[in-house]
């Protein structure tokens, strides 16, 4: 299996760090927060990674370059226009097509996961399937019980709901928090091709159309089989500002 790892972000939480190298360059135990991600999937068996890059882009390609014997990595390119988690799949097609199915995962995230486990987990019919677990969290998908589809979204702080299908209310769904680790079928590119056309999703150039994975996915539900894949007592840490540093040392420590 191959994946896609998610580093192209500004990191604008953990300036002033990010003033100077892109967060997925950030240390943490003396290596990079995308080395210990690489580290992960190799042990997991994943085959190789793409990474886009944007923020401090000659620098991130730069490293990746030099640790090509680590783990083999393959640069999708946005220094022309961030296309946010759903895009950047998109315009990362070309390395991805034809692999049957890869794994995504997001450069700040440190966790226990097993990611053969929750690969072993992923239905034969599934577009995507979503890493999930009961921890608390400011927004959360929701499933329906009986299955584990797929079938809308809350914001925990203000209960907002975009729901996939009207016809299913919020209080037959069962919410999970998401963990930022999903895998796709190839399949879903011409699911995204579609959805950019309905959706009337204007593309810059070569740089292509940016969208949120949340909104395709909530969009492309109803069509073809989302699902949810639990992970009982998930240890998982965001490393999203300068407090979390200290804390991603100690969750190491766990691991």
């Amino acid at each position: 299996m191959k994946s896609m790892i998610f580093a192209a972000g500004l990191g604008t939480r953990l300036k002033p760090i990010t003033d100077t190298m892109p967060k997925a360059l950030v240390p943490v135990c003396g290596k990079p927060l995308l080395e210990h991600v690489v580290r992960k999937l190799k042990a997991a068996g994943i085959e190789g990674a793409v990474v886009n890059v944007h923020h401090f882009a000659d620098m991130l390609e730069g490293w990746i370059s030099d640790h090509s014997g680590l783990f083999p990595m393959e640069v999708s390119d946005e220094r022309d226009r961030l296309l946010e988690t759903g895009g950047a799949v998109l315009h990362a097609r070309r390395y991805l097509d034809g692999c049957g199915s890869f794994l995504i995962h997001n450069v700040d995230i440190f966790s226990n996961a097993d990611i053969g486990w929750f690969a072993s987990n992923v239905k034969p019919e599934a577009v995507a399937t979503l890493l999930v677990s009961g921890r608390k969290s400011s927004r959360s998908f929701l499933f329906d019980p009986s299955d584990m589809r797929l079938v809308g979204w809350k914001n925990n702080s203000s209960g907002e709901c975009i729901m996939a299908d009207g016809n299913i209310s919020p209080d037959d769904c069962v919410a999970y928090a998401f963990s930022g680790i999903h895998i796709m079928s190839d399949t879903v590119f011409e699911l995204m091709e579609e959805y950019v056309k309905t959706k009337e999703i204007p593309s810059e150039g070569t740089a292509g159309a940016a969208f949120p994975i949340r909104d395709f996915y909530l969009w492309a539900a109803v069509r073809k089989p989302i699902y949810g894949v639990v992970a009982q007592d998930l240890k998982l840490l965001d490393v999203g500002k300068l407090d979390s540093i200290e804390a991603a040392e100690n969750f190491i420590s766990t691991l």
